[in-house]
């Protein structure tokens, strides 16, 4: 199981890297593995306001679609473009292709995240209780 320690992690499979102000969200390896192949990202705007837990981005596979919620209040910084034609990246690299960044509102947020102890018991719950 994939999960980098210098990352946080929502119960909703994304991760977040957290740099100064912006956070970078992208979906963990455990949610890219569970959805297979990734043939659609549908990215937020630039500029888009959103409240933690709102949904952000859309996330198709060949077996499922999925929403990708924010992990943090904040406005959309960057939105990963490259997403639109190789949506496949997310499977490639999961911790590299990030789907969005947000411009943190309350940086006091991130507290509530999980780190990457924390991401794997729940994994590892979410999957006893299956």
């Amino acid at each position: 199981m994939n999960v980098p320690e210098n990352l946080k992690y929502t119960e909703s499979h994304e991760w977040v890297r957290i740099e100064g102000n912006t956070a970078y969200v992208g979906l963990t390896d455990h949610a890219q593995e569970a959805l297979g192949d990734i043939v659609f990202v549908e990215i937020p705007q630039p500029d888009e306001e959103f409240k933690k837990r709102e949904e952000v981005a859309a996330i198709e596979s060949v077996k499922a679609a999925s929403a990708i919620y924010a992990p943090l209040s904040g406005t959309i910084a960057e939105a990963n473009g490259e997403l639109e034609n190789t949506p496949e990246l997310i499977n490639r690299k999961p911790y590299e292709a990030f789907i969005f960044s947000i411009n943190m509102a309350d940086p006091a947020e991130a507290d509530e995240l999980l780190d990457a102890d924390a991401y794997i018991k729940f994994l590892e719950q979410e999957e006893n209780n299956s």
